[in-house]
């Protein structure tokens, strides 16, 4: 039986020590994001052409909106798709982890 490094920790502590905690967490963000914009979309018939047009964008940034994986959505895009869908954004900062960049950077080769 070997020696597991990771007993006893969470599992944000070992994203962090293999540097993929921010980019999990926007991951899990934007999924979460895109399943409730669907979810509203569909409650309300609204097809992604429809939401293109009242979001006043194109079909292509809407789906990249949708996608779960793209993460590069600006904030005013996600604003503007829940004030179509009749919500609203809101967004806080809370404690983290603390300063997780450094460590990622400090791991990284030269």
């Amino acid at each position: 039986m070997t020696d597991n490094p990771y007993t006893g920790s969470s599992f944000d502590d070992f994203l962090l020590e293999e540097g993929l905690y921010e980019e999990c967490t926007a991951i899990a963000i934007k999924r979460v994001l895109a399943r409730q914009l669907a979810e509203e979309m569909k409650r309300q018939n609204l097809t992604k052409t429809e939401m293109a047009k009242q979001m006043q964008t194109s079909r292509a940034q809407l789906d990249r909106l949708l996608d779960p994986e793209k993460t590069g959505v600006s904030i005013e895009t996600i604003t503007r798709a829940a004030s179509v869908v009749g919500r609203q954004l809101r967004i806080e900062l809370v404690k983290g982890k603390g300063n997780t960049i450094k460590k990622e950077a400090s791991r990284r080769p030269i």
